[in-house]
């Protein structure tokens, strides 16, 4: 899932009014009595809009046509990539409405691609967003949020954001152009029992499968279901600090047999907010993982985890970076293995009808078992994008952009021979709003 993230900014700029501002995740304190939940246990991700774009309380439809070029898209049944114009049309409604007790956020976008010369490759995606936070009072709130998303193209994929908080990896690596479904779910509860005091806990699962095993040769389907428990200590307006125990358990299956992967970590953390727009977080801590993976000996050790972000917002530049270090059953790979990524991404308002966006990911898996470090060594990834959008008028706009994917993996047949995709393309979006009152 970390490596989508700056291939998903490629959607951010055609429709930036569509994103959400998550004010836990920016940081800045509300008010001297009302705690934050910081970063680190927010579970939220840095804002994706500018300032001047952050909005709230509206019903939007609209869409967006695509063309594009990618000049690695492997064919069916075949080992040889190809390079190939498609055509995207992509239709979307969101919802964002807020109470005094509530707020409750829905998003539906799906993609329709035909490409110029494989019609076997043409494909219709899916992907859905909700979010619903509840106040059951002045200190006590819940919040469910749900993502689902149906995709053969990685660069259709939307962005997933940078986050703060030490949470389970799903996904490492990415067959570009091989039909995927992913699933994730999340709760949270969290009390503010004193004026400097509050706890919480949350649960999340995810899912990741390859539908059709001959598009993501070497890949496997996994399951991931984790809880924490988080206390927060406000040592003043702009200090935080807590802890995080945190517990997940990670399965993937193949057919060389099955890996069950589980982690349990202790994080302390703390959080700086400079200013009203800059936020710094740092968390780490032990964690112990153990390793079963027929027919080999199960495998348990204790190491650091490590994680740390940053956040800066203002009215015309958005920017965000982290970085983790982590054990976990890596998404799409079969056992554990030790996860280091560092990503983020800018956004810049240049002008009132020039919007910059662009980011990068890096990330590298290495199998912490030695037994199985010759059969699955892991690899590295690197991503970046980076897009341009002008208004046309009060409700078009054109973009152009540009998205790079590049993975070694030696074990993963899919990748190996050909670890190079990049795509280039322009859109004309079109958007109607309708304001909701509170």
């Amino acid at each position: 899932m970390i490596t989508r993230i700056c291939l998903g900014l490629s959607l951010l700029v055609a429709m930036p009014a569509w994103a959400q501002v998550e004010p836990s995740a920016t940081g800045s304190p509300a008010s001297d009595e009302a705690m934050q939940t910081p970063p680190p246990v927010s579970g939220a991700s840095y804002p994706t809009a500018t300032g001047s774009e952050a909005r709230s309380n509206y019903l939007r439809a609209g869409f967006s046509a695509y063309l594009g070029y990618d000049n690695n898209v492997l064919e069916n049944g075949s080992s040889t990539p190809a390079a190939d114009f498609n055509y995207s049309i992509r239709p979307a409604i969101a919802i964002d409405q807020s109470t005094p007790r509530t707020h409750r956020a829905f998003g539906y976008s799906p993609s329709f691609t035909i490409y110029q010369n494989d019609s076997s490759r043409n494909e219709s995606d899916q992907d859905a967003t909700a979010s619903f936070q509840y106040r059951l009072s002045p200190h006590t709130e819940i919040s469910l949020t749900d993502s689902f998303e149906k995709s053969t193209n990685v660069f259709n994929q939307p962005l997933a954001g940078v986050s703060g908080s030490p949470q389970v990896p799903t996904e490492a690596v990415i067959a570009p152009f091989a039909e995927h479904l992913g699933n994730t779910s999340s709760a949270e509860f969290s009390y503010q029992f004193s004026l400097n005091g509050m706890f919480g806990a949350s649960g999340m699962s995810a899912i990741v499968n390859y539908p059709n095993p001959a598009q993501a040769s070497g890949l496997t389907n996994s399951n991931s279901y984790g809880a924490s428990a988080f206390y927060n200590l406000r040592l003043s307006n702009t200090q935080y600090m807590g802890f995080i125990y945190q517990h997940a358990t990670m399965a993937a299956s193949a057919a060389s047999g099955n890996s069950n992967t589980g982690t349990d970590t202790i994080y302390c953390y703390y959080t700086l907010y400079l200013k009203h727009a800059l936020s710094l977080s740092a968390s780490g801590g032990p964690q112990h993982f153990d390793v079963n993976q027929v027919p080999f000996p199960e495998s348990a050790a204790w190491t650091p985890a490590i994680t740390a972000s940053a956040g800066w917002q203002l009215s015309r530049i958005n920017f965000a970076v982290s970085y983790s270090r982590t054990v976990s059953g890596a998404g799409g790979l079969v056992g554990a293995f030790n996860s280091s990524s560092v990503n983020g991404f800018a956004r810049w308002q240049l002008a009132r009808t020039w919007t910059m966006g662009g980011g990068a990911s890096y990330a590298t898996q290495n199998n912490v078992v030695p037994a199985l470090a010759s059969l699955n060594p892991g690899g590295h990834t690197v991503s970046g994008t980076f897009s341009v959008q002008h208004p046309i008028s009060e409700h078009f706009a054109a973009e152009a952009g540009y998205a790079r994917l590049h993975q070694i993996y030696s074990g993963i047949s899919s990748i190996s021979q050909f670890p190079d995709s990049d795509r280039e393309y322009v859109a004309i979006s079109y958007q109607l709003s309708r304001p909701l009152g509170r």
